[in-house]
């Protein structure tokens, strides 16, 4: 099995574990991955799997215990394993909201995405104005000033959704790990690798079941959640509302939605109008970057072949672009590794990815919903 490490927040070795009975985590490119373990509640060092600890496993793999849990049976019998949940360290990032300055309504950042990226976290963890928001621990990897250039305005709201906005835009990844030497959190933002058939000039990466390299695969193709042009609402009321609108299609093709932009300023600090064309764009940016979260019409979920010809880590890696191919099914296609789960069990190890977009939850969806209701809201 995979051997585990307990730390404390403050770098403290605590104990080694390599005897549990099952370990799966999951990575994720945009979002916040988890790990869950289940271990013997007899064996030893299980008093420290306790919440605020942290299960490490190297410096890009440490998770921080936030549930634990055994139950009864029906007996009244305490169940003998432990069930203990832990999230990635990133899932810090989601404890602050973002506060705009005291002299602005939003906290507006424009530049190169790594740098708009750093400009929230340092606000907000690392040099927040108010020193009780501080995360002393926290510290900024330096900037290579990657990415896009891009415009973000934010208010109060949860600091990792807005980074995961800002990482599905973009394309870049974000994530936070140990530098065990300096005993600090270090945040940092990745780009992945081409490494697809056609354009890469790395050795190309393809999963296919056809060149043993993926066990399985489910491949869903839908329109339930598509939308390809929108109607972006900036600031007015009625028929004075400025309204801007984002796509090409039409006709039976067309899908529309409503994204409500009120927030959008149409002066700045000083009471001084905004330029009509600036106003304009940055309404059409937000359409844009609203819009990506509707387009995923494909989803990729597989299993790929531990003695594949391509080594995780090393060949490919979350986050990397690849090809995938499933030629009985007449599918290729070229996607992000958003996802990889490691399984550590008993009987083995395996590897699970999600390519491109994961399928939208429940709760996402119903956020999405709200979102479009709140659009026409007087307020």
């Amino acid at each position: 099995m995979q051997p585990i490490r307990i730390i404390t927040p403050s770098f403290e070795l605590l104990a080694e574990i390599d005897n549990y009975e099952s370990m799966f985590f999951t990575r994720s490119w945009h979002g916040i991955g988890q790990l869950e373990l289940r271990i013997n509640r007899y064996k030893k060092h299980v008093e420290h799997l306790v919440k605020g600890n942290i299960i490490y496993i190297n410096p890009k793999k440490a998770f921080i215990i936030k549930h634990r849990e055994i139950a009864l049976d029906e007996n009244g019998k305490a169940s003998e394993n432990w069930a203990i949940n832990a999230l990635a360290l990133k899932s810090l990032i989601g404890q602050r909201v973002t506060v705009p300055p005291s002299t602005t309504a939003y906290d507006n950042k424009s530049g190169n995405t790594e740098t708009v990226m750093q400009h929230y976290v340092n606000n907000n963890l690392i040099n927040a104005a108010d020193p009780n928001r501080k995360i002393s621990q926290l510290i900024l990897a330096a900037n290579q000033n990657r990415g896009q250039s891009i415009s973000w305005q934010s208010r109060y709201k949860n600091l990792a959704e807005d980074l995961s906005e800002i990482s599905l835009y973009s394309g870049l990844g974000w994530d936070v790990s140990l530098d065990i030497q300096s005993k600090k959190w270090v945040f940092d933002v990745a780009a992945g690798r081409d490494l697809t058939v056609n354009k890469s000039t790395l050795p190309p990466v393809i999963f296919s079941p056809q060149f043993d390299s993926l066990q399985s695969l489910q491949y869903t193709e839908s329109e339930l959640n598509y939308k390809n042009y929108a109607y972006v609402g900036g600031q007015g009321e009625g028929v004075d509302r400025r309204i801007v609108t984002v796509g090409t299609d039409i006709g039976l093709s067309r899908h529309e939605i409503f994204i409500d932009a009120r927030d959008v300023a149409e002066k700045d600090d000083n009471d001084v109008p905004i330029p009509e064309a600036q106003v304009i764009q940055t309404l059409t940016d937000r359409g844009q970057h609203q819009l990506n979260e509707f387009l995923q019409e494909q989803y990729l979920e597989g299993q790929i072949l531990t003695k594949s010809p391509f080594k995780y880590e090393k060949d490919y890696d979350l986050g990397d672009v690849v090809t995938i191919q499933n030629k009985d099914w007449g599918v290729t296609l070229d996607s992000r590794i958003t996802e990889i789960k490691e399984i550590y069990e008993v009987s083995g190890f395996k590897l699970e990815a999600t390519f491109g977009n994961n399928r939208p939850t429940l709760i996402k969806k119903i956020k999405q919903e709200l979102s479009q209701i709140a659009g026409e809201v007087r307020r």
